[in-house]
């Protein structure tokens, strides 16, 4: 199961790569000389290696890293349909409740989702002791656990939020460097281009920062929503495991 989830994540990474230098080719050949300047600073004498493009390559790993948790998320509410527990009402036996416990361990694919491994760590402490309430204390022992599971998902995306700004602060700090060493030399301050060569290095420079915290902004917008989708999966996880398993289960002496 990790070395699928590793093999998936790999692949996706590398997708998210082709796809940004197939963006950062089309900007190349579409767009203008100064739209072209500002998005990839193709004037550079080191491109292709400009902090722009390195800013598109983190965008686009942030997108796929957005897929991932999208996916997530999304098979984490599907088992809500998956029909783990009786809905009828009725109380759960000692049979009904093994036959709840085999349908989860048998499970071929999907044993990684909370809501049935929610439901197992539930019952499995209350086979043992066969007392309601502390079914219920690992019930609220595992939806906590999963919530901070589900922050440590978000560290990659939190890393890229964080590098893509600092990325265009430091592609401000470089171009301000280097419009100043252009303006040091005594053979540039003579030349008629002087104010435009070096006022074009300083615009080139700020509109690295306003890219990126553009970019970022983007990011965080579409991880808050895919977040909160997942957060919202498990909570009605256990509201569905507090409906249908804690209030149906009887103490036995």
């Amino acid at each position: 199961m990790k070395q699928a989830k590793l093999f998936r994540r790999v692949f996706v990474y590398l997708v998210a790569f082709i796809a940004a230098v197939v963006f950062i080719g089309i900007i190349k050949v579409a767009f203008g000389p100064g739209l072209r300047e500002i998005l990839l600073d193709d004037d550079a004498s080191f491109w292709p290696f400009t902090i722009q493009n390195i800013m598109w390559v983190a965008l686009f790993f942030g997108f796929g890293e957005l897929f991932l948790r999208w996916s997530a998320a999304t098979d984490e509410e599907s088992q809500l349909a998956r029909k783990y527990l009786p809905t009828d009402g009725r109380k759960l036996d000692s049979d009904t409740i093994e036959k709840i416990r085999y349908g989860i361990v048998n499970r071929k694919y999907g044993k990684e989702a909370f809501l049935p491994r929610m439901i197992q760590r539930t019952l499995d402490q209350f086979t043992v002791s066969r007392k309601t309430d502390q079914a219920i204390s690992v019930l609220n022992s595992t939806l906590e656990l999963y919530m901070h599971e589900i922050d440590l998902r978000y560290s990659m995306l939190r890393y890229l939020t964080w590098l893509i700004p600092s990325l265009g602060f430091i592609g401000t700090v470089m171009g301000i460097m280097f419009a100043l060493n252009y303006a040091g030399q005594p053979g540039n301050a003579e030349s008629d281009t002087f104010l435009y060569e070096v006022t074009s290095r300083l615009g080139v420079a700020f509109t690295t920062t306003l890219l990126a915290l553009i970019m970022s902004a983007v990011l965080v917008l579409i991880q808050s929503v895919i977040q909160s989708k997942e957060e919202r999966a498990l909570n009605e996880a256990g509201q569905y495991c507090l409906d249908n398993l804690i209030l149906r289960l009887e103490d036995e002496e």
